[in-house]
């Protein structure tokens, strides 16, 4: 999961994530850590940075 590594690329911080997507702090923030969610977390999550699922799942895009 890159959610992290995207999330900063697009220069946004937590709450901003989370006024986009509607996934609550401590989610984003465990998800980070973790690196795991649920799949209709990750589809709010892609959205609102923009993303496939593919690319924000994803450890290595390219593969």
């Amino acid at each position: 999961m890159r959610l992290k590594e995207i999330r900063i690329s697009k220069g946004l911080s937590v709450p901003s994530l989370v006024e986009l997507s509607g996934v609550p702090r401590r989610t984003i923030q465990d998800i980070e850590k973790s690196g795991n969610c649920k799949v209709d977390t990750a589809i709010l999550l892609a959205d609102a940075l923009k993303v496939t699922l593919d690319e924000l799942c994803r450890d290595n895009p390219e593969e």
